[in-house]
């Protein structure tokens, strides 16, 4: 929304409020209100103004064409597992520093070999106008709270053109998500960022299963099987991990009213074992595994170089969450805890859930 709408917006509410006063006359803190709201949205949209987002229904066809040409370009490389074609159309900065992006085109070789892209969706993201390097670059597309309202938030972004092509990819591992971040050098469209493939299933499943299943936990008092449900669907539903839109937001709220408070979401919580003995856990997360999802369960330890005795403190991490939350037997197929000391040096111990007693 630009500032002309703002403000106009203002004067009709302005308006509205003259018209409806029994006197006539606006009270001076009404007045005072309007102006201060004035200054502040022309301060607010003027420290935006190097950060303008568009989607297709926004930007000229020409640059939309360019845009989707280049990414669809980019998604049938990364199909045919062609890294060098990829470097080749990079950012000097990305070209130069190509290894990541080289793996993970080899690691999606075996899920996306001839598959089939199309374009989901495509955003412009203008950062020109404003200092070299934006510390923090936010970008709104649309209305706040409306169905087709976006946002994207990247820290320390060069100034430039960028683009954001999403694409649906079909293949015969399931259906998969593919982004590639663009910047405009000339009339050309470069490869500036290969965000991580995202499966559209897992096990099988989307997202709205997943959330229907949160739900169906949370309505049983399953709170932990139900926080851990609503975080696949959220991963299965998000593109790219800078990225925010209204359906998210939502899910997010809704999340949040159920997250336990056991859980180390906000720092490492303590675990009591049955023998007395306290473990400070850092992090809890299922895995994918062949026939389901296990349960991980990451605490710290000093010393993880005695492995029998690093495998019986793992074992009654195991034993105890199982213990203390019995839901876990209902939708893991087994719990890993894994030991870590300060050093980073870490030792896992897997038990199937039929197996812990």
């Amino acid at each position: 929304m630009h500032l002309t709408e703002v403000k106009a917006m203002i004067s009709k509410f302005m308006i509205n409020k003259f018209q409806t006063s029994k006197s006539g006359v606006l009270s001076l803190r009404l007045l005072t209100f309007a102006a201060l709201l004035l200054t502040c949205v022309g301060l607010f949209v003027s420290a935006a103004s190097a950060e303008l987002c568009s989607t297709v229904t926004d930007m000229d066809a020409a640059t939309r064409s360019a845009l989707e040409h280049a990414a669809l370009q980019f998604g049938d490389a990364v199909v045919r597992g062609d890294a060098a074609s990829l470097r080749q159309n990079a950012i000097a900065s990305l070209a130069s520093n190509f290894a990541g992006a080289e793996a993970l085109v080899n690691e999606s070789k075996p899920v996306l070999a001839g598959a089939q892209a199309s374009v989901r969706a495509t955003y412009l993201l203008d950062a020109t106008g404003g200092p070299p390097v934006l510390e923090h670059a936010e970008f709104l597309c649309g209305i706040w709270g409306t169905p087709q309202f976006v946002s994207f938030t990247l820290n320390s972004l060069p100034s430039g053109k960028y683009g954001l092509v999403i694409e649906d990819v079909k293949s015969s591992k399931g259906p998969y998500l593919l982004s590639f971040i663009l910047q405009q050098e000339g009339a050309a469209w470069k490869l500036a960022g290969f965000p991580p493939p995202k499966p559209g299933q897992v096990l099988g499943h989307d997202a709205p299963w997943y959330l229907t299943k949160a739900r169906e936990f949370k309505a049983k008092g399953q709170t932990h099987n139900a926080w851990f449900y609503y975080q696949e669907a959220r991963a299965l539903v998000t593109p790219v991990n800078f990225i925010s839109f209204t359906p998210l937001i939502k899910l997010d709220k809704e999340a949040q009213q159920s997250m336990p408070a056991d859980l180390p979401t906000n720092g490492p919580v303590n675990l009591t074992a049955a023998n007395g003995k306290t473990y400070k856990i850092t992090e809890i997360f299922p895995v994918v595994v062949e026939n389901g999802m296990d349960l991980v369960v990451k605490y710290s330890l000093p010393d993880v170089s005695n492995t029998a005795q690093t495998f019986q403190e793992n074992s009654n991490v195991i034993k105890t969450i199982a213990t203390k939350y019995p839901e876990y037997r209902e939708t893991f197929a087994g719990i890993v805890a894994r030991a870590v000391a300060p050093n980073g040096q870490d030792y896992g111990t897997l038990l199937n859930m039929k197996d812990i007693q």
